[in-house]
């Protein structure tokens, strides 16, 4: 049997042994990775750049956009179990959605052809896509959550973005000028370090794992 065809066999079969090891380990090394956070200028606190979805993001170009599904959630999962949850779990759930409109739509254009200006191009779209999803699920969802689990009327929350960028003094500034510019910074970095890393990881998983 011909190794490509063979391989494309392999990866349709999401959940053999490797694949459930594999997915185990991106998704822990994503978990711990959520706790090195760096706070950006033009946000407000609560808004800290990670790294978490570069595992994400290698295991979906690796394994297929599902297994990128399934190793998002698995990092939610641990961040749950080691840090709990203010938000009745919608702030874990949006967290999910992010990783997911990142890496399910680049994954998905490298997978019907592999190369690296596929690749590239399925980032693009990746960032694109997580930056449209961002401003939604932070206007109807995410915002609207924190300030009712805090006990904050959302004014004060605009507020806080206030106090970084005068401009910002509604939602829509808010997630225009805060939130968008920050999945912008989060999701072109977290392709960077991928397109960097990705050779070198795939071929310890082809050849060694």
């Amino acid at each position: 049997m011909d190794l490509a065809v063979k391989q494309e066999k392999q990866e349709k079969k999401l959940f053999t042994t490797k694949n459930m090891v594999l997915m185990a380990m991106f998704g822990a090394l994503s978990g711990l990775l959520m706790y090195i956070q760096v706070p950006v200028p033009f946000a407000p606190s609560f808004y800290k750049l990670d790294f978490c979805d570069v595992p994400v993001m290698i295991g979906a170009f690796a394994l297929g956009p599902a297994a990128g599904a399934v190793i998002a959630a698995v990092k939610i999962l641990i961040s749950l179990a080691l840090r709990g949850t203010q938000t009745a779990g919608i702030g874990e759930l949006s967290n999910w959605i992010q990783a997911c409109s990142l890496v399910i739509p680049a994954a998905l254009i490298y997978k019907h052809h592999k190369s690296k200006g596929s690749a590239i191009l399925g980032m693009i779209a990746g960032v694109a896509i997580m930056v449209l999803v961002g401003c939604f699920t932070n206007t109807f969802i995410l915002l609207p959550t924190y300030a009712k689990a805090f006990e904050m009327p959302m004014d004060a929350l605009i507020a806080m973005g206030t106090a970084l960028n005068p401009r910002i003094n509604s939602l829509a500034a808010f997630v225009l000028l805060a939130v968008a510019p920050f999945n912008l910074l989060k999701g072109s970095l977290v392709s960077l370090v991928t397109a960097l890393i990705y050779k070198r990881v795939s071929s310890v998983i082809k050849n060694r794992l």
